[in-house]
């Protein structure tokens, strides 16, 4: 069926402007074909659309196909599609693995693998150093490396920031993580600090995931970008349960809750005294993988650029597993890109019939979402249009599928003068706009936007807020939630015919309509002062 998204036609009743922008134009978002897209991408023919891969390819000709369709443009090469060098490592699932004098079973207590072109890892009593969070933040005056050594050592380490254990200490950002809570932040320094390797405790609760994604997300192979000169690595990254940690502390006649109790209060480095043994193969391969970038060009600014990013790669398939094997990732990317199909649909519908906006949007659908935000990363360090160009990014990550929402989210709200925008739109819904209720996942840090925002490119995530718009909507919410429970990078995460999708279709209004009112306007957006990067695009004092 069709869906005539109510607050458009009343924008066009009460013909609503906004400084720099022209009124707004009634559009229809066609559920039939948002829903198709979804059931077609994360079909178990896709095979759960892991890069380089037979699914990669299925997903690319798709999606090619369908922005070919609407008569968006290639980019500027020629082609619709950005080559990504990529490497995937493989660890044998036959691994050895003893700390403390512990043997520990992989997958089961613990999870290593190595981003090394190396046939063999070999690391044999390795000493075992824990670090607190394994942080290194001089704006925070926090250094847990601070003289410390770790040449041929192993770094123990929490995740998340100090700021989780303490919300009302005034350490870092309370609540709400920083990058320095994510883990891979956490591989990054125990890198630059010349560590041998760097095992996370994982605990579910700052992780915001149970150990169980560990399992699914950290096994098999993992991609990374095939870089000419690539960063220091250390040879082994893992994690461990909580359980094992506990166990590796006892050994070490340490109490690992007193630990953890030590490290949220200051800086602090703890030799364990024990030592850690990791055996494995390893195997690597190279190939490519590919972002696809399609672009309407702007009727006045052409040059200046409107993104919309989402991944289109999901965790593929896993043949050790009994019975289903693939991850469909339907809610885990494909509704995501189906919603992108969806807004440049709109884009050329609105263009053919003289509403083009005077900037260009340009849809950048992304590979290796899922190995740590790469197909985005590749874009902003090798972007085909220029940074200084990008006006902003929208980003569409796991759509809502429970139904209409009173609230609209804004994912690290308080970042960017480009959430005006997403604000203005919302509100002509009558939509309340909120900040996300769990900050303490870091869920800024953790999709492809911040791989933008980490070059000063106002880059925004949004998705529905969290109260039914009604009775009957809140009963259906509270059914499905309990269908689709841990259903994230699992094999049910599949397309269900059921899903309420009028959510989220308002919310792919609110990013079209958002999107509309920048692209007709002559405002630069940039970063509130006080966030981290306001330096970068200080804001530009944008009202409304």
């Amino acid at each position: 069926m069709r869906l005539l998204v109510p607050f458009c036609t009343l924008a066009l009743l009460a013909g609503c402007t906004h400084e720099n922008g022209d009124a707004a134009v009634g559009f229809h978002f066609d559920e039939q074909l948002f829903r198709q897209d979804i059931e077609t991408l994360s079909s178990d023919a896709f095979e759960g659309r892991a890069p380089t891969t037979h699914g990669e390819k299925m997903t690319l000709d798709y999606l090619v196909s369908a922005f070919k369709s609407m008569g968006l443009q290639p980019g500027p090469a020629g082609s619709y599609l950005q080559k990504v060098p990529m490497v995937s490592y493989t660890a044998s699932e036959q691994q050895q693995i003893t700390l403390a004098g512990l043997p520990l079973k992989y997958r089961q207590d613990v999870v290593f693998s190595s981003h090394h072109d190396v046939k063999q890892i070999d690391i044999e009593n390795a000493p075992l150093v824990f670090v607190g969070y394994g942080i290194n933040a001089p704006e925070y005056g926090w250094n847990d490396y601070q003289g410390l050594n770790m040449q041929g050592k192993i770094a123990v380490i929490l995740v998340n920031d100090p700021g989780f254990a303490g919300p009302t200490s005034g350490k870092f950002n309370g609540k709400a993580m920083t990058y320095y809570g994510r883990w891979t932040y956490k591989y990054e320094e125990a890198s630059r600090q010349g560590a041998l390797g760097a095992i996370i405790i994982h605990q579910t609760e700052p992780a915001s995931y149970p150990w169980a994604v560990v399992q699914h997300s950290w096994t098999g192979p993992q991609q990374d970008l095939a870089e000419a000169n690539p960063q220091p690595r250390v040879a082994v990254e893992g994690w461990m349960t909580l359980d094992a940690a506990k166990a590796v502390f006892a050994a070490s006649g340490l109490e690992l809750q007193a630990a953890l109790d030590r490290a949220a209060h200051g800086p602090m480095q703890l030799p364990l005294e024990q030592t850690a043994t990791i055996k494995f193969a390893n195997n690597a391969e190279y190939g490519e993988s590919y972002n696809v970038i399609a672009n309407l060009p702007g009727t006045a600014k052409a040059d200046e650029h409107i993104l919309f990013t989402g991944h289109w790669d999901h965790l593929g398939k896993d043949d050790s597993l009994a019975g289903d094997k693939i991850f469909n990732g339907a809610m885990d990317n494909a509704s995501g890109v189906s919603g992108m199909l969806a807004i440049a649909r709109q884009f050329v519908a609105a263009a053919k019939a003289g509403h083009g906006i005077k900037r260009s949007v340009t849809f950048v659908v992304t590979t290796g979402e899922e190995q740590g935000l790469l197909g985005s990363r590749y874009y902003a360090d090798h972007p085909l249009y220029p940074l200084k160009n990008t006006i902003g990014v929208f980003n569409l990550d796991s759509t809502n599928v429970y139904g209409r929402t009173k609230d609209f989210t804004i994912v690290g709200k308080g970042k960017s003068e480009l959430e005006l925008y997403l604000t203005a739109a919302a509100t002509l819904q009558q939509r309340q706009v909120n900040a996300e209720q769990h900050p303490e996942s870091g869920g800024y840090f953790r999709s492809d936007h911040f791989s933008f925002a980490k070059y000063g490119v106002p880059a925004v995530f949004g998705s529905s807020g969290q109260e039914p718009i009604d009775e009957a909507t809140a009963k259906y919410k509270e059914q499905m939630q309990k269908r689709m429970k841990g259903c994230y990078h699992n094999v049910c995460d599949e397309y269900q015919a059921d899903w309420d999708l009028s959510g989220a279709l308002e919310d792919l209004a609110v990013y079209y309509q958002a999107a509309t009112m920048l692209g007709n306007s002559n405002a630069r957006p940039g970063y509130y002062e006080g966030t981290e990067f306001y330096s970068l695009r200080p804001a530009a004092h944008i009202k409304l």
